[in-house]
């Protein structure tokens, strides 16, 4: 794992290897199957389309985060126990309030974490839904200890 914020829980890089291999069933959603290069992890994702179109065989950075924070910051996007700047720091759609990691990627989605399956030894995959569009992580544990099930997560990706 890249270091960089306490926040950040996963980052790396990942070819895609199909999209949509089973058909599509919506009009604006995809779903992308990768491998990553450094850890050796596999990834489906769906995304929007429309948003963010991405191409068989291309390469993209994927981070997954518990804020937007460059600085540690907690989930609501605050530093621990700094409850009068909480509404400050968090993220908005109006551009006031902190830059954070979403000003250094191109697409950003935020979900939660649902599932854990782990009975392969060291293989994991983790399970996330960001508004309905889902996402599985599988790969060693050594490389997603640090997503806790039932926390919320930040996707980042950019080319």
């Amino acid at each position: 794992m890249a270091s960089g914020p306490s926040n950040v829980l996963f980052d790396d890089l990942f070819t895609i290897e199909d999209i949509d291999k089973e058909g599509r069933k919506f009009d604006r959603v995809s779903r992308l199957y990768a491998r990553s290069s450094n850890f050796d992890m596999g990834l489906t994702l769906d995304y929007n389309v429309e948003l963010y179109p991405l191409k068989k065989e291309e390469k993209f950075s994927l981070v997954l985060a518990s804020s937007l924070g460059r600085g540690g910051l907690t989930a609501t996007g605050a530093e621990e126990g700094d409850e009068e700047d909480k509404d400050r720091d968090v993220w908005r759609p109006d551009g006031k309030g902190r830059r954070g990691l979403e000003e250094d990627y191109e697409y950003v989605m935020y979900g939660k974490v649902y599932k854990f399956d782990g009975d392969m030894g060291d293989i994991v995959t983790v399970y996330a839904s960001f508004g309905g569009l889902l996402m599985s992580l599988t790969g060693s544990h050594r490389h997603l200890q640090n997503i806790v099930l039932g926390d919320p997560v930040y996707l980042l990706m950019r080319r």
